[in-house]
């Protein structure tokens, strides 16, 4: 595995533990997609820092469990703001 590769899942990996960030918010902060933040953590951060990978994993597990409640939270902010916008055009 290339050096720079592994630099960037162990990179990747600290940030996800650091700011109980998601997939979607990391791949994002790193510029990449997230199908490499879940293969940096999940295939190649194995071999690297397995107690690393496993730290992150808890992290990327509690995202996932929670993550119907925060899309749920999303629409409801969603639909509240769009419900207010209407008013204010009517007033």
């Amino acid at each position: 595995m290339k050096d720079y590769i592994s630099e960037r899942a162990i990179k990747i990996a600290n940030y996800i533990i650091q700011n109980n960030a998601t997939v979607r918010q990391t791949a994002q902060s790193f510029g990449v997609s997230k199908s490499t933040v879940h293969k940096d953590v999940a295939e190649r951060l194995l071999y690297i820092n397995p107690h690393l990978a496993a730290e992150a994993r808890k992290v990327l597990d509690v995202n996932k469990s929670e993550r119907h409640i925060r899309g749920g939270l999303a629409t409801r902010e969603k639909y509240l703001h769009q419900h207010e916008e209407k008013i204010c055009r009517s007033h």
